[in-house]
């Protein structure tokens, strides 16, 4: 009997093992109605990319797998084009996130500032909108 062990200590990992194999040949080119582990052997397969939309809603895991594929299949310039416009895409995420940051940033400093108008003591401030005493007295001029 094998037992699958780790490599230094030689401890058994698992009691049970079991392998599969599974010939694409001899799998049927007709694309099933549900989900599961055929949709994923059929894409392997090389099934017509015509049936990729239907292989899509039987299994959403799959559209990433086809994403990937096609940009590897692409020629350099659609590569290029494809990673230009992938890291527009990052880069406008990044100056939102930074814009939202920016903006929840004054916000609380202009609630500080309204606080301060209240005539609420800076620790008090400083512990309500987490900004530090420096800031808060630089507000206040």
């Amino acid at each position: 009997m094998f037992h699958l062990r780790e490599d230094r200590t030689g401890i058994p990992l698992i009691d049970d093992i079991e392998v599969h194999f599974l010939e694409l040949p001899k799998l049927d080119d007709a694309i099933p109605s549900n989900a599961g582990l055929e949709n994923w052997l059929l894409f392997l397969k090389g099934v017509d990319i015509t049936h990729w939309e239907v292989l899509k809603m039987n299994e959403p895991g799959l559209e990433k797998a086809m994403n990937t594929l096609q940009y590897l299949s692409q020629d350099s310039e659609a590569r290029r084009l494809y990673e230009a416009r992938q890291k527009y895409l990052h880069d406008e995420a990044s100056m939102l996130e930074g814009a939202k940051q920016a903006g929840m940033k004054a916000g609380i400093k202009e609630v500080a500032q309204n606080m301060l108008k209240l005539n609420i003591d800076i620790a008090t401030i400083a512990q309500a909108t987490g900004l530090s005493e420096q800031e808060i007295l630089a507000l206040k001029k």
